[in-house]
């Protein structure tokens, strides 16, 4: 399979239009000689998971990753372009004039490798959870695959998730707070989505997936304040082909 870093040069382009920090994703796909060569990437996908920011304001060493601060439950639309190496991860309240982040994380961002990072918490206890995805791998074999991210407030009991497809549990484990799921294959159409820990957690969805798409169950709120029926979104990693694994490029909402 193809890598979707070789399409990066007329994605960045497409953002730089738009974008306020453009700058930093054009240098990832010019070399300093500006012959046009494409430099050396990683993928990374945000989401604000954290219940109580209406908005936040990413940043990756500096320099914004979206062009408006990124709404409770928005995501970065897809994996981003950004430099490879260490990179520190910055959320900042969009509605505080702090220099300081409400969240802070380092992470080594490898060369055409994806992330994903989740700005969860709440009431000034917040963190950046930075995973690195296996989404260049799983293969256009017309499977779906899904996997999950626990951001529901910590709670006394651990809540266990379960993912049915066909009448089978693809996944059924207690989720920890903050914890991420592997992607795991299914069939598409109906899966269903359940969550549960006999202690303020109790939320289901059913959702529908279509083949060769990749979808991240996001588990979030606070229990006795979040309704049920909002616990559970997802969003679309992107799409897998057989020559290219493909992001979308625009910042959206959660479903």
């Amino acid at each position: 399979m193809k890598s979707v870093f070789s399409n990066f040069r007329s994605g960045i382009l497409t953002i730089a239009l738009a974008a306020v920090a453009a700058t930093i994703f054009v240098s990832c796909s010019k070399n300093n000689d500006g012959d046009g060569q494409t430099q050396p990437a990683a993928g990374l996908l945000a989401v604000n998971l954290a219940p109580d920011q209406s908005a936040l304001v990413l940043t990756l060493n500096g320099n914004s990753l979206t062009n408006f601060p990124l709404p409770y439950t928005n995501f970065t639309g897809g994996y981003l372009p950004v430099f490879p190496g260490s990179r520190t991860l910055d959320a900042y309240s969009s509605n505080s004039t702090s220099s300081q982040p409400l969240a802070s994380t380092t992470a080594a961002l490898d060369v055409e490798k994806y992330y994903s990072a989740f700005t969860i918490g709440a009431g000034n206890k917040y963190r950046n959870v930075i995973v690195q995805d296996n989404f260049d791998s799983l293969n256009a074999n017309g499977n779906a695959y899904i996997r999950f991210v626990n951001a529901i407030i910590d709670s006394v009991q651990l809540p266990v998730v379960v993912i049915r497809a066909n009448g089978t549990d693809v996944v059924n484990r207690q989720a920890p707070y903050a914890s991420v799921s592997d992607f795991v294959a299914v069939t598409p159409g109906s899966v269903l989505i359940d969550v549960n820990n006999n202690a303020g957690v109790d939320a289901d969805r059913t959702l529908t997936l279509e083949q060769n798409k990749v979808y991240t169950v996001l588990l979030t709120g606070l229990p006795g304040t979040t309704p049920s029926g909002e616990m559970i979104k997802f969003i679309t990693n992107g799409t897998v082909t057989d020559d290219q694994a493909r992001g979308a490029g625009a910042r959206r909402a959660a479903n």
